[in-house]
């Protein structure tokens, strides 16, 4: 059966959450998909349902990648069909929630690591070679937040989306030279079955992910993958995350981040303070940026001033914005302690008035 374009898509774990979101983008494209996941039942329906309703061809391959040589079985598997990869999206992924050092599965924690990491590696190691001798291909990472942020309660997990963002990013030097692209999408928490399967229900990090649609996220990294970028991080309360995480000491980072994996019966008031340190940091690093960017030594007296003036009016405005993060940040503040939230207050106007010094 040919389709409109004649591409195939390979898919990993692609009958729910954002997989099977990205796996309705490329069939609404008229591409042929290779649907691959744990469960035969689930890839059949799947499979059904494209074909009645877009036209196309489905191949399904029931693999678990957590097991040693899923990868290399999946690909002998595409090249018995006769099959070629245009598209290879490396989905897949679990967590594991808890305390590493007394509290998770080991073994849970190495089939994470089969499945994130060392499926995900075989995989681009057999398609990739064959896009790179066809000169032709697109593959798409699923990364995460956690890519740049730790994630304490979910250590091996974030460890592995790491990998994925370092490993994506020395490979995308080393075909930058051919037509293959490679992408990395980058989402926060998002509204699947992910913190079920974790064992992480009923933390803040679930009630955060309610907010974000997976059909979202996936059409955030279908589009940026279409369009050849090096990544993609979904939403603007995570770009900020991102760009905090660059900015920060990485203590501080990993502290915000554990916050959020917390039961959400614990108190404010820890993340409360946090976040009003993390506000203050941020816009800071604005400030100092700004001002040491329009500062030029070797420019005339006079210009050095009209700089001087500039700066010095956005740190008004920028003590106005930190009056007003505090204020809308102290105001959610209410099952914390008034003597916390006090003594987050008073740390804050410190820094704040250290830093906003910086440009004077």
């Amino acid at each position: 059966m040919e389709t409109k374009n004649g591409k195939t898509a390979l898919v990993t774990g692609a009958t729910s959450g954002i997989g099977r979101e990205l796996a309705n983008l490329f069939a609404k494209d008229g591409y042929n998909l290779i649907l691959v996941a744990r469960s035969d039942e689930s890839l059949q329906q799947l499979a059904q349902s494209y074909e009645h309703q877009f036209g196309i061809k489905t191949t399904l391959i029931a693999k678990d990648l957590a097991s040693d040589d899923a990868g290399q079985q999946v690909y002998d598997e595409v090249k018995q069909q006769g099959l070629q990869v245009d598209v290879l999206v490396n989905n897949a992924g679990m967590g594991e929630y808890g305390l590493f050092a007394t509290e998770t599965d080991l073994q849970k924690e190495i089939d994470i690591i089969h499945i994130n990491v060392i499926a995900l590696v075989k995989l681009t190691k057999l398609f990739l070679k064959d896009m790179v001798q066809r000169n032709e291909g697109k593959i798409l990472m699923l990364g995460s937040v956690a890519s740049v942020i730790p994630n304490p309660l979910m250590a091996v997990y974030g460890a592995t989306k790491s990998f994925i963002y370092s490993f994506s990013e020395a490979l995308r030097n080393e075909i930058k030279d051919t037509n293959v692209t490679l992408t990395v999408l980058m989402p926060g928490a998002t509204d699947t079955d992910f913190f079920n399967k974790a064992g992480a229900s009923n933390t803040k990090a679930q009630e955060k992910a309610r907010e974000t649609s997976p059909a979202d996220v996936a059409k955030t990294g279908y589009d940026a993958l279409m369009s050849g970028k090096d990544k993609v991080v979904h939403g603007v309360a995570n770009k900020a995350s991102v760009a905090m995480a660059h900015l920060l000491p990485d203590s501080a980072v990993t502290s915000s981040s554990r916050s959020d994996m917390k039961s959400t019966n614990e108190e404010e008031s820890h993340s409360i303070a946090m976040s009003l340190g993390i506000a203050a940091l941020a816009i800071a690093g604005l400030v100092v940026l700004s001002a040491w960017r329009n500062y030029n030594p070797v420019e005339k007296s006079y210009t050095k001033a009209r700089y001087r003036h500039k700066a010095n009016n956005l740190k008004d405005s920028v003590a106005d914005a930190i009056s007003s993060v505090t204020d809308n940040l102290t105001s959610k503040a209410s099952n914390a302690t008034d003597d916390l939230t006090a003594k987050a207050k008073s740390s804050f106007s410190d820094l704040k008035e250290t830093v906003l010094s910086a440009v004077n």
